[in-house]
């Protein structure tokens, strides 16, 4: 959490409660120690005695601190329990200082005039104008990284926005003066992910390089108590002492992992030791992760070793016809009565991606909608790319070509075979529910029967 903002919830909350806010010196040592300093230091650089601040000064703060929130506050765990406390705070407070945030984002973004708008590929940046807020999400993201050692989980499939809302909650962890790592496993060769021991120094690698510190795996590594504890101990006894803030850790596109089914059983357990690890233990507490996957893992195992059944779980949807309308607006295309906005998701549905490219043509007027909905699912088309990639996949891998004929042929929800319906799944070609499949959207049901029967 930002240093400035707890102090502000700090002294609202005692005023609240008919006390004095902190005072200068107060607010002295409340900093020394968010940095770790010792009495002596924080006294050094303020112009104090070493003496008036251990003796005096701070048994106060303290005692003040204690009564507030009810916990028996000390130097050692003032910082992790006043995170705690204002995490804690009515969501009123969290709101403010999230406006504040975002208010701080606009000013330093770029300015777009809506004839340059980028194509619709990928992340959408955080200084992007073209972004649909799912406010109720962020929020709960936002509040759940600033409790000590945190765990979110975000799924969906491709093209859902998963990466987007990623780079915009690693951007508050910053604004709110917490150290970040990003990793995205899709961008990891296949050797490394295939041998636990090289994957996991990978991470310890990785992490080590993004934090700008000195790599010192081979002091850590023992092949004697195993890659999982060394990587463990690198990262607690080294990482997480080097640092003197809390670490979001966030792990994008985690489903790759699942193809390699032995490294997958022991590296996602490690990832739930390390989080109930921070219910014993301060120094895990520094760590919050974040796992962002595009579906369901299928690889077995067991409950109190899954990573996925604890935490904050996040699933994102479809857009609905109100942030379609939103997003066109954006785009500077009014569509407040709904119906141009309705005809869109009859075809695509509310598929973020889909929406955006239609959005992104006709906001450059190089395509009328009724044009734009009739040739959606021919090779004229604006979606004729996206529809191309993900034909040269199925041509690719036959297997995933006959059980989504199988799927959009049919009238009901099919099952499948949870390795097919976890690739069609995470490809975003289909839609679960309780693994029974059906078509995400008309638009794929439209262009991969065609392709399908004429194969």
């Amino acid at each position: 959490m930002n240093l400035d903002s707890l102090i502000e919830i700090v002294n609202r909350k005692l005023i609240e409660s008919q006390n004095r806010p902190l005072n200068s010196t107060e607010v002295l040592i409340f900093r020394g120690i968010w940095e770790y300093q010792t009495y002596g230091k924080i006294a050094e650089e303020g112009g104090y005695s070493a003496g008036y601040l251990t003796n005096v000064v701070a048994p106060e703060l303290c005692k003040r601190l204690s009564n507030l929130t009810g916990q028996r506050v000390t130097k050692k765990n003032c910082r992790i329990l006043l995170e705690s406390y204002a995490v804690a705070q009515p969501v009123s407070v969290i709101q403010a200082q999230r406006h504040q945030f975002k208010r701080i984002s606009s000013e330093t973004s770029q300015e777009y005039s809506q004839s340059s708008l980028p194509y619709p590929s990928g992340a959408v940046p955080p200084d992007s104008p073209i972004y649909v807020e799912r406010s109720s999400i962020e929020e709960q993201v936002y509040r759940e990284i600033r409790k000590p050692g945190a765990l979110v989980r975000i799924k969906a499939p491709k093209e859902m926005g998963k990466t987007s809302l990623l780079l915009r909650v690693l951007d508050y962890a910053k604004y709110e003066g917490y150290r970040t790592v990003s990793l995205n496993l899709e961008q990891t060769d296949q050797v490394i992910l295939s041998d636990l021991n090289r994957f996991l120094r990978w991470l310890c690698a990785n992490v080590t390089s993004q934090l700008q510190l000195e790599p010192k795996l081979d002091k850590y590594w023992d092949e004697d108590i195993g890659s999982k504890v060394s990587c463990s101990l690198y990262i607690r006894n080294y990482l997480l002492e080097q640092i003197d803030s809390p670490l979001v850790l966030a792990l994008d596109e985690v489903n790759q992992i699942f193809e390699y089914p032995q490294v997958a059983k022991d590296f996602l357990p490690l990832l739930r030791s390390w989080y109930e690890d921070a219910k014993r233990l301060p120094i895990w507490q520094k760590l919050r992760l974040i796992i962002v996957h595009s579906t369901e893992i299928y690889v077995p195992l067991q409950l109190q070793q899954s990573p996925f059944n604890v935490g904050l779980p996040i699933k994102l949807t479809s857009f609905s016809l109100e942030q379609v309308q939103q997003l066109a607006q954006q785009y500077g295309i009014n569509w407040t009565d709904g119906d141009e906005a309705k005809q869109l998701m009859d075809i695509v549905g509310g598929h973020p991606a889909l929406v955006n490219i239609a959005l992104y043509y006709l906001n450059r007027g190089e395509v009328t909608l009724p044009q734009l909905l009739e040739s959606a699912s021919t090779s004229t088309g604006v979606y004729f790319h996206h529809l191309q990639r993900h034909w040269i996949t199925l041509q690719e891998q036959t297997e995933l070509a006959i059980a989504l004929a199988t799927v959009i042929n049919s009238t009901e929800p099919i099952p499948l075979e949870p390795i097919i319906a976890y690739k069609l799944s995470s490809m975003g070609l289909i839609k679960l529910d309780n693994n029974q499949a059906t078509p995400s959207c008309q638009l794929y049901r439209q262009y991969f029967q065609s392709k399908l029967l004429t194969k």
